[in-house]
């Protein structure tokens, strides 16, 4: 799809909701360019660029990275997008960076993926990683073809400590607390739309819907 105009969204929604699936959906059908705040901030800290070895000394000593620096990335990341349109995945986490994204770019919606936090755990405990090549399974719908080995070389397949039952929930109820402020301050500014359901290629369609009949 052609954009006929300049079109900005941000896509929200706690970890193991589909984010990236369903963002990587959006930018191939509609064209948009993909900036996910995890994937910048793992490169800086990679290229240990200034801010990134700012970011790494908050995260080494256990620290938040604080709401400006994080602003100042992806605020400095957009502006080297220039004139195009854009999907913003994993920021802003507070008001403070939605306010800071607010005062320089008009944002024209905020897709926030609604997915009961029971079908999340289930989703993310159920992940086993072989580490040494990155290769994922889960239990439910992408099983190993033995249990507990990876099929490529045999060796066993790990339960990450992100994916173990009490970080999971630990995760979710933090995600909970930081971002309710978020939804309710787009929701107020009349962009916030909310798709519920428990599979992302359930929730896809009427996003896509969504996003087709926006930009018509």
């Amino acid at each position: 799809m052609v954009l006929q105009r300049i079109f900005r969204a941000v896509v929200m929604g706690p970890p193991g909701s589909g984010k990236g699936t369903v963002s990587s959906r959006i930018t191939k059908t509609f064209g948009l360019k993909h900036l996910s705040s995890g994937d910048l901030l793992r490169a800086n800290i990679e290229s240990k660029t200034e801010l990134g070895l700012l970011m790494k000394s908050c995260i080494d000593h256990g620290q938040l990275v604080p709401d400006d620096v994080i602003s100042r990335l992806i605020l400095s990341d957009l502006r080297k997008m220039g004139n195009s349109s854009w999907l913003l995945d994993g920021f802003p986490r507070t008001v403070s960076q939605a306010e800071a994204l607010d005062g320089v770019y008009s944002v024209d919606t905020v897709i926030n993926l609604d997915v009961p936090f029971q079908t999340i755990k289930e989703r993310l405990t159920s992940r086993w990683t072989h580490l040494p090549s990155g290769r994922v399974y889960n239990t439910d719908f992408n099983p190993p073809k033995v249990a507990g080995v990876d099929d490529v070389t045999g060796e066993p397949l790990v339960q990450r400590d992100d994916d173990t039952p009490e970080t999971v929930t630990r995760r979710l109820k933090a995600y909970q607390t930081q971002t309710e402020p978020v939804l309710e301050y787009f929701r107020s500014k009349g962009i916030l739309e909310v798709f519920s359901g428990t599979e992302t290629n359930k929730i896809w369609p009427h996003v896509q819907t969504f996003l087709t009949r926006k930009l018509s």
